[in-house]
């Protein structure tokens, strides 16, 4: 399947098609935007980025997930931003790059005829195939509760579900019947032929009523930019992202050779620069797909020298090891998936590691799993929505463990404003020498305490000694030599909920239940204590 990412605000748009498009070079790559004021400057960037498809999302229908009061007034029709971003794409000379689709609630046929003539070519569909499921828009989808079990993980209530594939092509094939006989009577053939023929729309008259008719729809209808280019996508100006450049298919899988299909332990060195990004990622999506998760940890082990450049070690999965002897910049192991990083100062640098930035802001961001151990600062935003991956870095910016739901982060140093925030899953542990990290921390979702129970002592000092071992770290060896004096100057951050959650998972383990079953039996234990 294409790569699924969640953008978020610090992202760099640009930098993360390219990402994608490394960790899977047979996929479309797709950007959704909101239909809003503007969105066709948006899109014309996305464009140029090197997305496939632009997804232009109107302000109605959905899924039924989200709350009435979250959807509602939410951007703009979806017929609004569609026309803006067909006009824009045609002026910049960019609507042959990419594959334009939109959806809001189209209903019918006649709405997938309108929105093709407004410039989409392809179509989304979620309110209307859910209800032929049996789908009813309770809209209590994430309280497990579903009435007609579509979305929910209760047996008893996964046992009303009723919907059938067949539902859902039966009611596709309806859709496109009425949209062949609207083409028809239009005396069109294709899609294509149809996408952009705003002259094949009128307004309405009379009007319905007063107030419609002072609507302006000159802008919609009235496109100054029809014919002056392809008004649809052409796959011989799709986006080139010069792959074959990059290193990992011109240095690192040719000097694997047949080691990389067979799973064979090797050790390569690599020489790197801020112009190579995304080193490794390709590699880590070769090695996904020819063994999966089955490979030993550092079956594969690259020594780098140099500066890593953007998302150095992005989605790196296991069996794959990045050593880095220099620095990097932004997003190091962005999704890491079970891979290992490691980066230190040149041997013999004259400056303190502990003191001085290594890597740049999001390092890790949504990490699921693997390993990362820094021998100096973090910029701002280390390990933003991190799920699984274990990291020790000896010092982070502002905004660090923010929105992390799992894993285990070891700060050997100061951190900045804003620690924790939104932090819901995982424990950190940072070293508090100058007992002042409760100014800086976010306490909305966590607690902060000494680290007193002997297995949090013991999980402390194998990631300090794991990370000395990694990268030769002369606080790290400090810390392990003097630990008993430096132990109480640990702090132990833990969410409110995970805590709960985690001691309810061992109520029930200790009651005879496996780890699976303890977990599902702890959700419904805590989610009746929050309804009550």
């Amino acid at each position: 399947p294409p790569p699924h990412h969640d953008i978020y605000s610090i992202e760099d748009l640009s930098q993360l098609i390219y990402d994608l498009k490394c960790a899977n070079r047979q996929a479309r790559i797709s950007v959704k935007l909101v239909s809003e004021a503007g969105v066709g400057t948006i899109a014309a960037g996305v464009a140029k980025a090197g997305a496939q498809v632009v997804l232009i999302s109107g302000f109605d229908g959905g899924t039924g997930a989200a709350p009435r009061t979250s959807i509602h007034h939410a951007g703009l029709p979806w017929e609004l931003g569609l026309a803006e971003t067909h006009q824009t794409l045609l002026q910049n000379g960019l609507r042959s790059r990419v594959v334009v689709e939109t959806d809001g609630k189209l209903m019918s046929g006649r709405d997938v005829a309108i929105a093709c003539m407004l410039g989409a070519e392809e179509f989304g569909f979620a309110t209307a195939p859910l209800v032929t499921l049996g789908c009813v828009m309770m809209r209590v989808c994430n309280l497990d509760t579903c009435p007609v079990g579509v979305a929910t993980q209760n047996p008893e209530l996964r046992k009303r579900f009723c919907g059938k594939p067949e539902y859902v092509v039966n009611f596709m094939r309806f859709i496109a019947q009425e949209l062949r006989e609207h083409m028809a009577k239009l005396g069109v053939r294709t899609v294509d032929e149809l996408v952009g023929r705003t002259d094949l729309l009128c307004v309405r008259t009379p009007a319905v009523n007063q107030r419609a008719a002072t609507v302006d729809l000159s802008a919609i209808l009235n496109n100054p930019w029809a014919g002056a280019g392809k008004s649809h996508f052409d796959p011989v100006d799709v986006y080139d992202f010069q792959l074959e450049d990059t290193v990992d298919l011109k240095v690192l899988e040719p000097q694997l050779g047949s080691a990389l299909s067979a799973g064979e332990s090797r050790r390569l060195s690599l020489q790197v620069s801020s112009t190579h990004r995304a080193v490794g990622t390709i590699l880590g999506s070769d090695v996904t797909r020819l063994h999966g998760d089955s490979l030993p940890e550092d079956t594969f082990t690259i020594q780098c020298t140099g500066g890593g450049g953007q998302s150095f070690g992005a989605f790196l999965p296991k069996g794959v090891t990045l050593r880095l002897e220099g620095d990097a910049n932004d997003y190091l192991g962005k999704g890491l998936s079970g891979g290992t990083i490691v980066v230190y100062p040149p041997k013999g640098s004259p400056f303190d590691p502990a003191e001085n930035i290594l890597v740049g802001n999001v390092a890790l961001y949504g990490a699921t799993s693997g390993k990362a151990f820094l021998s100096g600062v973090a910029g701002e935003r280390f390990c933003v929505r991190n799920s699984g991956a274990t990291a020790v870095v000896e010092g982070v910016g502002d905004h660090g463990c923010e929105y992390m739901t799992g894993g285990r982060v070891v700060v050997l140093g100061p951190t900045g404003k804003n620690f924790a925030a939104g932090m819901s899953g995982g424990v950190a542990y940072v070293l508090d020498e100058q007992r002042d990290l409760y100014l800086r921390l976010n306490k909305e979702l966590v607690s902060m305490s000494p680290v007193t129970e002997a297995h949090d002592a013991a999980e402390l000092r194998e990631l300090i000694q794991a990370h000395a071992d990694a990268t030769g770290s002369a606080k790290a060896r400090h810390i392990l030599a003097h630990f008993e004096e430096y132990l109480p100057l640990f702090k132990k951050l833990l969410p409110h909920d995970y805590d709960r959650m985690l001691r309810t998972i061992a109520h029930f383990e200790e009651r005879g239940m496996s780890r699976q079953e303890a977990q599902v039996e702890a959700f419904y234990a805590n989610t009746r204590k929050a309804g009550e």
